[in-house]
């Protein structure tokens, strides 16, 4: 009987182009397919909870398949399965959930999160953005908070997507200090093509000094990409987590 089933899996985005099939590149679902097609000895369609760019990392990305070979031990099929992979994707667990159930479609919320750093760091090149200018955090806190009275994104969603609305409902945003790296957190029901290194771009004009709070209101409220700042560079960025309601399993 066919059935399907979720991966939960974590990586380092550095050598990969995104997660999504690149006809040029290397991509973190093209690797996983191939290993899963090895292990199942079938072809297998998988489709992930979101994308992400290249050089983006993921603590939780989430992905489904479906086979109609029995696995009879998901533990140990995840085990054999990361022997497959190579060291920078690894696979937490797999669940069998409800035939209809769709990773990406019944995500009920996302969670990213933003590294920088001040001083140069060898260990954290691939995995934080360096900034050295002095910034101002509680502002940027102040203008984060903002956009939980916000629902329309445009001004921070990549131009000429496929997207058919630029609402998202975001429940958190902060920035805190975790060690020698400050770490943006955003939560949200969904989110656009490049829109938190749009946001955080956008947020350290604010802790620059060079835009206020209300200025950032104002680019928000203007629905207009040219209007935000640059976006920031793709290693400070990861997935997260993903969550699902609790009855999605099988």
């Amino acid at each position: 009987m066919n059935k399907r089933y979720f991966i939960y899996l974590s990586y380092i985005g550095t050598a990969y182009h995104g997660w999504q099939f690149q006809p040029n590149g290397i991509s973190v679902q093209q690797v996983l397919c191939e290993a899963l097609a090895t292990l199942l000895r079938m072809p297998i369609d998988l489709v992930g909870a979101g994308r992400t760019d290249a050089g983006v990392h993921a603590r939780c990305m989430v992905a489904h398949f479906n086979t109609d070979v029995p696995i009879p031990d998901l533990a140990h099929f995840a085990a054999k399965l990361n022997s497959l992979l190579p060291y920078d994707i690894a696979i937490d667990k797999i669940l069998e959930v409800k035939p209809t159930v769709h990773a990406r479609f019944d995500a009920i919320s996302r969670t990213y999160e933003y590294h920088i750093v001040s001083k140069k760091n060898v260990f954290l090149r691939h995995f934080a953005a360096r900034f050295t200018e002095s910034i101002d955090f509680d502002s940027m806190n102040a203008a984060a908070a903002m956009l939980l009275n916000y629902s329309d994104f445009s001004s921070f969603s990549k131009l000429h997507t496929d997207a058919k609305t630029n609402n998202c409902v975001v429940k958190r945003a902060f920035w805190a200090k975790r060690n020698e790296e400050w770490v943006f957190t955003i939560e949200a029901d969904r989110f656009l093509r490049n829109m938190v290194r749009a946001i955080v771009g956008t947020l350290l004009d604010v802790g620059r000094g060079k835009l206020s709070v209300e200025d950032f209101c104002r680019i928000i409220e203007a629905r207009n990409r040219c209007k935000a700042g640059v976006s920031v560079p793709a290693q400070g960025l990861y997935l997260f987590d993903i969550q699902y309601a609790t009855d999605i399993f099988a």
